[in-house]
């Protein structure tokens, strides 16, 4: 299947549908049909990797503007990427995933959230979870 993302003037992703299989790699072709900015997204690929059956694919060269597209993610021109909204403040963008990263690793052991204000993880009590 191809799907695309509409973008709107500030490359933010604001709607994404199924294509045609004959719009596959046809972006320019969709935009001249609908008259609005379309960009071609795969639904496999996250991180900057291609997945298959929830495993890395043998054939990487299927991994596509490094994540699939959801409303209010940016379409980056430069990097040719999708890139999710940053959580919060203090994460920075991961230049190989085209994903945002928390400035302190995720605890090993527990459930965890993050507290913007205390800048670190918090854990989750087990009651809650």
């Amino acid at each position: 299947m191809t799907y695309f993302a509409k973008l709107d003037a500030d490359n933010m992703v604001i709607f994404v549908t199924q294509g045609r299989e004959e719009d596959d790699g046809r972006e320019d072709a969709l935009c001249e049909r609908t008259g609005d900015v379309y960009r071609q997204t795969s639904y496999s690929t996250h991180g900057g990797i291609h997945y298959t059956d929830g495993e890395p694919s043998k054939d990487q060269t299927k991994a596509f503007r490094f994540n699939y597209a959801g409303i209010g993610h940016t379409y980056d021109e430069n990097r040719d990427a999708f890139i999710p909204p940053q959580p919060y403040a203090s994460w920075v963008l991961d230049e190989d995933t085209c994903l945002w990263e928390a400035p302190i690793a995720y605890p090993a052991e527990g459930m965890h959230t993050w507290d913007e204000q205390a800048g670190d993880w918090v854990e989750v009590p087990d009651e809650t979870v």
